[in-house]
């Protein structure tokens, strides 16, 4: 498998540090708000990472971390009259809520900051007593970025270009400006613990590499986590850690690309801030992560409605051919022909290209081309008339469904029955455009009377009626059944 290494800059061959077993470790949310359209990018580039990993028979210990005590965290109990304790939990129950409605499986370990105040005072005093940092007259320790020679080796920026653009602030009492905070010491009304420079609280940057350390051991194999983490966080952890260690911090940095909204940066400054609710509002949470693995992980991503809907029609499109796929297996009798070598030649050539993309650094917006070949297949098997009741007909889409199923445990989407995914998407859409289904219902009802009675003309004018609220009416053998146009 290939992946793409922020330190070299380039695609590597992944193997694990020891066989058969993955140490991956990613970094989790701050909790002072709901979780946003990022976040979730986040969350699903990883999950289907660790669901490859793992299917490929690798053991695979996750572990993603909380921030529970953070500037953020104080000024939002303050704005509430609350305490970080209360907001951080608060969030933390959200962010399990969003993650459970995507898919998202719950990592092996998730340890929060305030858990680890021990571990990270005494990383930094070893900083300390080792020279790599100092503490302050009132309590701040700081770590000296110059005395870490590659300091700069995962950004790509050097001390010089730093120093250009750094300033000390008023009141802190560094060495260096470049130089950044392990240990704060106490304001009024922040939370607070005891540690040898007098009381106060962690930098932001120190508590991962702590938990990293302590739950799984250096080198990680994997550290992974938003494009914008990559400086200052992530280079500061390097500094921190590999200096205190003298081990190598991860042997893989890997980082999902920014996400856009509507071609600007995401930003509440700008009024575009979206959270995962506001989206959910829109559309179902499977639709949203199908929407985030269209494109590849290290992309920009845009997002939009428009986006979304465009998403909405491709894993609509997908679930209505394991419908129909569902029906033609169960309802038909089987002719015992083969199935054309080329048919079944090109559904192994499109089963073979899913690894392929996968193993090609993460790429499911290839592997969902694949996917989508062979939806094209299953259509051109039931369409002809003389394959579709073949032997070798139903063998190819009983191969085309047991992939999917293989396929969804990967990537986290198409796993619904295809029924009723259609039916709650057909309900989603009705209520996004004012549309009341149970008045849908009864008007179906009334039409099926009209033509029961031969009542032509009520019957049509019920159709009329339903195609003006923007309902498309479809009559089959089982009875008519509705869509929104």
């Amino acid at each position: 498998m290939q992946l793409f290494n922020t330190l070299s800059r380039s695609k590597e061959t992944f193997t694990p540090l020891t066989e058969g077993r993955v140490n991956m470790y990613v970094c989790g949310i701050t909790a002072y708000d709901y979780c946003h359209i990022g976040h979730a990018r986040s969350a699903v580039v990883f999950d289907v990472m660790v669901r490859y990993l793992r299917s490929k028979g690798l053991e695979v210990r996750f572990a993603r971390n909380f921030t529970d005590v953070d500037d953020k965290i104080i000024k939002r109990a303050n704005e509430e009259n609350s305490t970080s304790e209360a907001v951080s939990e608060k969030y933390i129950a959200a962010f399990y809520e969003d993650m459970d409605r995507l898919n998202i499986l719950r990592a092996d370990l998730e340890p929060k900051a305030t858990q680890y105040i021990g571990e990270m005072i005494t990383l930094a005093k070893h900083l300390i007593d080792t020279g790599h940092a100092y503490a302050t007259p009132s309590g701040d320790v700081y770590f000296r970025v110059r005395s870490f020679a590659p300091y700069g080796k995962l950004s790509g920026r050097n001390l010089e270009e730093l120093q250009a653009g750094a300033r000390v602030a008023p009141g802190e009492e560094k060495e260096d400006p470049l130089d950044f905070a392990l240990w704060k010491g106490a304001k009024p009304g922040e939370p607070t613990w005891d540690s040898p420079w007098g009381p106060g609280r962690p930098g932001w940057h120190l508590e991962c590499s702590a938990m990293s350390e302590d739950l799984l051991g250096l080198p990680l194999d994997i550290h992974g986590g938003g494009q914008d983490l990559v400086f200052p966080h992530h280079e500061n952890e390097i500094a921190q850690t590999e200096a205190a260690s003298g081990k190598e911090f991860s042997r893989f940095w890997v980082h999902n690309g920014f996400v856009q909204i509507n071609s600007e940066k995401m930003s509440k400054s700008l009024g575009n801030f979206v959270t995962i609710r506001d989206i959910f509002g829109y559309c179902l949470p499977e639709v949203l992560r199908y929407f985030l693995i269209t494109s590849h992980y290290r992309s920009p991503l845009d997002y939009s409605t428009e986006a979304l809907d465009e998403a909405e029609k491709g894993i609509r499109r997908v679930y209505a051919a394991l419908a129909q796929t569902e029906d033609v297996l169960a309802g038909t009798k089987w002719s015992p022909a083969a199935a054309p070598k080329e048919l079944t030649g090109e559904l192994t050539d499109l089963e073979s290209g899913f690894f392929q993309a996968m193993e090609d650094d993460l790429n499911t917006a290839a592997a969902l081309g694949h996917l989508f070949g062979m939806v094209r297949l299953a259509g051109r098997v039931m369409e002809d008339k003389g394959l579709r009741k073949s032997i070798g007909g139903k063998e190819i889409l009983e191969r085309i469904q047991a992939n999917f199923a293989e396929y969804a445990s990967i990537l986290g989407v198409f796993d619904t029955a295809p029924a009723e995914f259609l039916t709650t998407l057909r309900d989603k859409k009705a209520a996004r455009k004012g549309i009341d289904a149970s008045k849908v219902e009864g008007l179906l009802v009334a039409r099926q009377e009209a033509r029961k009675n031969k009542d032509f003309a009520e019957s049509d004018r019920i159709r009329d009626e339903l195609a003006s609220m923007g309902v498309e009416v479809k009559d089959t053998p089982a009875g008519a059944v509705w869509d929104v146009a």
